[in-house]
């Protein structure tokens, strides 16, 4: 294969042992390839799903390619953009001689990612004007207080913007959890309750969030996962574009 000019993107998601996160992965990218015909993306995973970042990198250096735009499909600045990612890049730099990566920006805290996320719950069939409504936007949760707090301003800037009573909820290593944030949502007034997924795809932990809701609340609305939406595919391309400007610079 003859390597185009323009340096691959590489999208690289958590990965999960659920087949159905990897399956929606590959179809937002595929949303991607539609809107940027004549690119060549590649997906990858830090862990659990197929084929690695590692691997991905390596093989795009095994076809002849030196430079490279790592894209991370993460929703937050926590250990895996910090920490993982990096290193893996390393990792393979340093066994692979001349080959330029350049990472970008993570997805995060995007103005684009929010609204989908209120569409999902529309979609669903919460009414975002009822006043007793309770809504949890679900995370996974980190050891990063800052990438909590992230999350947490969404809720703000929806009760500020949309007047939805709001609060994060997340999955594991941070407070609120679920039972937590209904809790606090019926002491502010809920009546009735909804949850938007902070999530790519489908996976053990959104599937868990919604257990406990429903355990909770069995008429809980449960918002499906933001999944291969053309905004966030595009959000994808703009990463791509930013880092590959420097690549280029």
């Amino acid at each position: 294969m003859t390597p185009s000019r323009t340096p691959p993107l590489v999208a690289v998601a958590h990965g999960s042992r659920d087949p159905r996160s990897a399956a929606t992965i590959r179809a937002l990218l595929d949303v991607s390839r539609g809107l940027a015909p004549g690119l060549d993306i590649r997906e990858s995973f830090l862990d659990l799903s197929e084929p690695l970042l590692t691997d991905a990198l390596r093989g795009l250096y095994a076809e002849g390619h030196r430079e490279a735009v790592v894209v991370p499909l993460l929703l937050g600045v926590a250990y895996h953009a910090r920490v993982d990612l990096p290193a893996l890049v390393a990792e393979v730099t340093a066994d692979c001689p001349g080959l330029d990566v350049r990472v970008s920006p993570v997805l995060g805290i995007d103005p684009l990612i929010e609204t989908v996320a209120l569409d999902r719950l529309t979609e669903a069939g919460a009414d975002l004007d009822d006043p007793g409504l309770g809504v949890l936007l679900a995370g996974v949760g980190s050891s990063n207080v800052a990438a909590n707090d992230a999350v947490a301003g969404i809720t703000t800037r929806w009760h500020l913007s949309r007047g939805l009573l709001a609060t994060p909820a997340f999955a594991s290593a941070a407070q609120p959890d679920v039972p937590a944030a209904i809790a606090r949502l019926r002491l502010s007034g809920a009546r009735r309750l909804a949850v938007a997924g902070w999530f790519l795809a489908p996976g053990l932990l959104p599937d868990r969030i919604a257990r406990l809701a429903r355990e909770a609340d069995p008429s809980v609305i449960v918002a499906g996962p933001l999944g291969p939406d053309p905004r966030i595919a595009g959000l994808v391309l703009n990463r791509y574009d930013l880092a590959a400007s420097r690549l280029a610079a």
